[in-house]
């Protein structure tokens, strides 16, 4: 038989009213003694009744053991819940001739939201375990994570380090080798160099050796060629120029002796001319110098009057001298604030007596008043 025992709003041990669904599995047994038991309780009564009758059993005892436990036991344990369930209502069904076969819970809720909110509860509390325990495992997994490249950075470093230094080091005995390769190439270089410039100067010992006996043989052979010419030249040059020099000298040795003769007698002719001419000049001295006291003994006599007259006979020349350039002038152009050119000209005549002045020492105003009927 299979039973559906069913308690409705039970309230727990807290007072939370919970509603249970089970499943039952029962049936009679079939010992002698038991079969009687149970022929006398349920002989003449049909299967619904005796369903009736044990699934009434069985909920009597899971409403008394109901109100003994929490919600939680209830809900967190329902194996346990069950198994007690069975274990009290199996003697008392024990003694109608029915065993119990099995008995779970199949249902548990309430109508207040309890376990909802527990589940809640249950939940946030889980989730939070679960959060804490991803963060923790999170915080493990960044402490590790952190140790772990710590330890490959320490690795590295290290690694970098050792690369480094021997990156040094070879660095150091590559440049030591190099500096040797180079002096060893250096030297080298220079036994070489010195080698090539003994050669060099033992080339140019023999080539001026060389050079010296083609200088000496080229030397001979200019000594004999001027040998040669000397005597090319006497035989061509030397002995004819003698003999030319010979008749030129003879020819300006009588060239010589007559210019002589031709010059003493023109030596005579001009002293004789000389001698002619400065008597006349000692004549015309002599007549000057009569002339001159003459004039002075005038002078003396007439005074400013005779060196008037001087002046008198040097003006036209004096005119002459000033007027020279103009003879040159195509037009001359005198410019004056006024059109009067008749006072102009007599303002540039009035200008000569100062120039007259100046140039011979005498005041030819004064003079001109002392004339005779000159104003």
């Amino acid at each position: 038989m299979t039973l559906n025992p069913m308690c409705d709003t039970v309230e727990t041990v807290h007072g939370v009213p919970l509603t249970v669904t089970g499943v039952a599995q029962c049936k009679i047994m079939k010992a002698d003694e038991l079969l009687q038991t149970a022929s006398e309780q349920f002989l003449g009564r049909t299967t619904n009744e005796i369903k009736q009758t044990v699934l009434q059993t069985l909920e009597g005892h899971l409403r008394a053991i109901l109100g003994t436990l929490t919600v939680e036991e209830v809900y967190k344990d329902r194996d346990q819940f069950a198994s007690l369930v069975r274990e009290v209502a199996a003697p008392d069904v024990g003694r109608m001739g029915i065993e119990i076969l099995s008995f779970t819970i199949k249902d548990v809720f309430d109508e207040v939201q309890y376990l909802t909110s527990l589940g809640k509860s249950q939940t946030a509390a889980v989730k939070r375990d679960a959060d804490i325990g991803v963060a923790l495992a999170n915080r493990d997994a960044g402490i590790r994570e952190a140790e772990c490249e710590k330890l490959a950075m320490d690795v590295k470093y290290g690694t970098d380090t050792k690369i480094e230094d021997n990156s040094r080091m070879f660095k150091l005995q590559k440049a030591k080798y190099d500096m040797e390769v180079n002096t060893a190439k250096a030297e080298a270089q220079l036994a070489y160099e010195l080698q090539a410039a003994k050669i060099r100067q033992k080339i140019r010992n023999e080539e001026i050796q060389i050079e010296v006996v083609e200088r000496k043989k080229q030397i001979e052979i200019e000594v004999q060629e001027v040998e040669r010419r000397e005597r090319e030249l006497n035989s061509t040059v030397r002995l004819p120029a003698e003999a030319e020099s010979y008749r030129v000298q003879a020819i300006a040795e009588g060239k010589r002796t007559q210019t002589v003769e031709v010059a003493t007698a023109e030596g005579e002719r001009i002293k004789k001319i000389g001698l002619a001419e400065a008597s006349a000049i000692e004549a015309v001295g002599r007549a000057e110098a009569q002339g001159m006291m003459l004039k002075a003994h005038v002078f003396k006599q007439y005074e400013e009057a005779a060196v008037m007259s001087l002046i008198m006979d040097a003006l036209p020349k004096i005119a002459a001298e000033i007027v020279a350039p103009l003879s040159k002038t195509e037009e001359i152009v005198l410019l004056s604030g006024n059109s009067n050119v008749t006072a102009e000209v007599n303002r540039l005549v009035g200008q000569l007596p100062p120039a007259v002045q100046a140039l011979t020492g005498v005041d030819l105003t004064k003079v001109l008043t002392k004339i005779p009927g000159v104003k």
